[in-house]
């Protein structure tokens, strides 16, 4: 048999073990090794192409391959000659072709990514194309929105919690629609980079139309929620439909594109405030600028994983701007940021939780700015994932200062008494 760029998970009776094959290699099987059965217990008689990437060739037998996610909890043991040994049940409960399916549906688990893999087969792309499997660029619009509405609170009280309802669900909708005209745009030069070359556009999975159509679904909902909302916002938030549109061909133009994305991104902060208080006023506005600022320090980031591809395909970002001076940079523009946090809070007659916050706040673009490695894209990637906890961090302090501003106002209302 000749295993091409392939992977072949194998169950040797006498080391206990799974093997799995990788690299040009000609693999022969000796009596002592079983081939398995994957979940639909259908044979593989010819090349097939998973979603998950792997590709699996078998002709002789007509045996039964093993997709590679089907064992969850495999780890990596050992390396050598590309081939790659892991652990696997030592009662071999596993091997068993109902017994482990049914053991694999009992363990499932609530993840994005789990949701994916147990979802139909013919609504996986589109669930990968919405990015619904990675859920931090929902997290990274959600945050900054709900800063808003926590801020435009009344005094001593939380929140609004139909409006936090509210912009979770256009948070979702939007940034599904975002990542859609994106590919639409880019489709091209995501072939041309590893990491986006799978992305269901730019390897075909999907057609053109077939992505229209799912932006035409998911812009309808998001359309849907901002007609709850009063109709200053509504117009607000209809404009935003022209940034939207276009902020994916800034790469092409200038190497500014994260202050395009910064804007886009952080729409949501002058939407939520209208909702509330009915207009864009003053401290909305220093606080929407310190959002896209942050937006621009952890996109910064981010696209350093990706410079040495837009480097060879002539895609601009602010990583090849700022070369070996983007610490310099993204330091003054958390400086910057946190200028206008504090900002916001004096306009707005804050109380201490909320300036903690932003302390964290700039503890942590501190540590994370230090510590960052430029040139390693898993360290840039694990700080860019970072950012999801400070918001939920700066969103409490927000929450918490609100709630304090009555017992505040009661205790300067008697001094003045006195």
């Amino acid at each position: 048999m000749n295993i091409s760029k392939s992977v072949l998970l194998l169950k040797s009776i006498k080391s206990n073990s799974i093997i799995d094959v990788h690299n040009r290699i000609n693999v022969s099987l000796p009596a002592c090794c079983l081939c398995f059965c994957n979940q639909n217990n259908k044979a593989f008689s010819q090349s097939r192409k998973l979603s998950s990437g792997y590709h699996f060739s078998h002709k002789p037998n007509h045996r039964i391959f093993l997709q590679p996610n089907f064992f969850p909890e495999q780890t990596l043991k050992t390396s050598f000659s590309g081939i790659r040994q892991h652990n696997f049940p030592p009662d071999g409960s596993c091997f068993n072709r109902k017994d482990a399916y049914r053991k694999q549906k009992r363990n499932l688990s609530v993840t994005p990514k789990e949701i994916l893999d147990a979802s139909p087969k013919s609504l996986q792309p589109y669930l990968r194309l919405i990015r619904f499997d990675k859920p931090i660029g929902t997290w990274l619009l959600y945050w900054p929105c709900t800063w808003s509405i926590g801020l435009a609170a009344a005094p001593g009280h939380f929140p609004d919690l139909w409006l936090l309802t509210l912009f979770g669900a256009g948070a979702f909708f939007m940034r599904g629609a975002g990542c859609i005209v994106n590919d639409m745009w880019d489709r091209d030069f995501d072939r041309k980079v590893e990491r986006t070359k799978l992305r269901p556009l730019a390897s075909g999975e999907l057609t053109y139309f077939q992505g229209l159509c799912c932006l035409g679904g998911m812009l309808s909902v998001s359309l849907g929620i901002l007609l709850q909302l009063n109709w200053y916002s509504v117009v607000l938030g209809a404009a935003s439909m022209v940034l939207v549109i276009t902020y994916p061909l800034a790469k092409r133009v200038t190497f500014w594109p994260q202050a395009m994305l910064g804007v886009t991104l952080n729409w949501g902060v002058l939407i939520a405030w209208s909702a509330i208080q009915g207009s864009i006023q003053t401290p909305v506005v220093s606080l929407y600028f310190a959002s896209v600022l942050y937006t621009m320090i952890y996109d910064s980031i981010y696209s350093h994983q990706d410079k040495y591809d837009d480097m060879l395909i002539g895609v601009k970002s602010t990583a090849l701007k700022f070369g070996d001076k983007t610490k310099h940079w993204l330091s003054g523009f958390a400086t910057i940021m946190i200028g206008g946090l504090t900002l916001t809070g004096v306009a707005l007659d804050q109380t201490w939780p909320y300036y903690t916050g932003v302390s964290i706040t700039a503890a942590h673009l501190a540590y994370q700015l230090y510590t960052v490695d430029l040139d390693n894209a898993d360290d840039c990637a694990a700080k860019f994932r970072s950012n999801t906890g400070l918001g939920f961090v700066m969103f409490v302090s927000i929450v918490i200062g609100t709630l304090m501003k009555t017992q505040k106002n009661e205790i300067d209302q008697l001094d003045n008494e006195e």
